[in-house]
């Protein structure tokens, strides 16, 4: 591992000056993927920047429903919190899918935000990535990519964004604020990550110096009535090959409103709006959800290992949402 200085900031001003002076500077939180990355050569910070004793800790109830959940909270503790395990039960159900308990104890909700790719080739230094190494190429294309995208994929990179809790987070139109050094804003989370294009090195639109302070989830009235399922290899401590976070709304048999995003499928979280469009208004039916699912599924381009991906995800959401309007019912 490349020698580092380490420090602990004290305030957000000063985490953000520190990191933004400094080009290969790194915010540290939990460190659950970037010790891990540091330790394969992927990442060669120079200078690490403890934020995990700012006061971003905590889960906050407001008035109306909002919740706003603290950078520094830790996935356990969040998936734990009353407020989210009766009131976001996707939001809970996603988080204890992601890895083991230590892990979550450990991971931050900040970090778990912005980890990175598993893709094989990028977590191999000796191997050629455009994500590590913008122009060396993409060899997945041609080998292994079982598990990559088949929506939104580009031709230099077919990486898919690991994270459980932002596919639960996107279904639920949450935001993020962010400490910069141009000062405060507030995004959608939609806006946060990005797809590959021709720079897949960007994993997300913030700036170097970006310090992610708060995710902001808005009352949804129908929040209550939602699920998160995931598909794996081996039934515990893995990352997902397919997962779907859906919210719904079912009155008198009828679909009235519906909140669908997908993980394990893109360079982000993936959120369904051409399946919630052809939902509303239907019969909360097996036939209705999987046509949806299709419509959704339509943009899909997939390669020689990795089209079983749109048949699991459609029958991942017929399951999912049949559950919910049975619940309903």
């Amino acid at each position: 591992m490349r020698a580092f200085e380490f420090v602990r900031a004290d305030t957000a001003d000063a985490a953000v000056r520190t990191v933004a002076a400094h080009p290969e500077a790194k915010f540290l939180g939990g460190g659950t993927n970037l010790v891990d990355l540091m330790k394969l050569g992927v990442e060669r910070p120079d200078l690490l920047v403890d934020v995990t004793r700012l006061p971003f800790g905590s889960v906050d109830v407001e008035p109306g429903g909002t919740v706003r959940i603290g950078t520094n909270v830790r996935n356990s503790a969040l998936a734990a919190h009353p407020a989210v395990r009766t009131g976001l039960p996707v939001l809970s159900q996603a988080l204890l899918a992601g890895a083991s308990g230590q892990l979550r104890n450990m991971a931050t909700v900040g970090g778990n935000l912005l980890q990175r790719t598993r893709c094989v080739y990028f977590q191999d230094v000796t191997k050629p990535c455009n994500k590590r190494e913008p122009g060396s190429g993409c060899p997945a294309r041609q080998g292994v990519h079982r598990n990559l995208a088949i929506l939104g994929a580009s031709e230099d990179c077919l990486a898919t964004h690991p994270s459980d809790l932002a596919v639960a987070l996107a279904a639920l139109d949450a935001r993020v604020a962010i400490t910069g050094p141009d000062g405060n804003r507030d995004i959608p989370l939609a806006q946060l990550h990005r797809l590959p294009g021709d720079h897949p090195e960007q994993d997300t639109t913030l700036r170097h110096g970006d310090l992610i302070t708060s995710i902001t989830v808005p009352p949804l009235a129908f929040a209550e009535r939602s699920a998160y399922r995931k598909v794996r290899d081996r039934a515990s401590y893995a990352f997902a090959v397919a997962s779907v976070a859906a919210a719904l709304d079912v009155d008198d048999g009828v679909v009235r409103d519906i909140r669908l995003a997908f993980g394990a499928v893109a360079h982000k979280p993936w959120r369904a709006h051409a399946a919630e469009e052809a939902l509303r208004g239907q019969p909360a039916t097996a036939a209705s959800f999987r046509a949806a699912a299709e419509t959704e599924l339509a943009a899909a381009e997939t390669l020689r290992d990795n089209g079983f991906k749109v048949p699991l995800i459609i029958n991942i959401i017929v399951r999912t949402l049949g559950d919910l309007a049975g619940e309903r019912s």
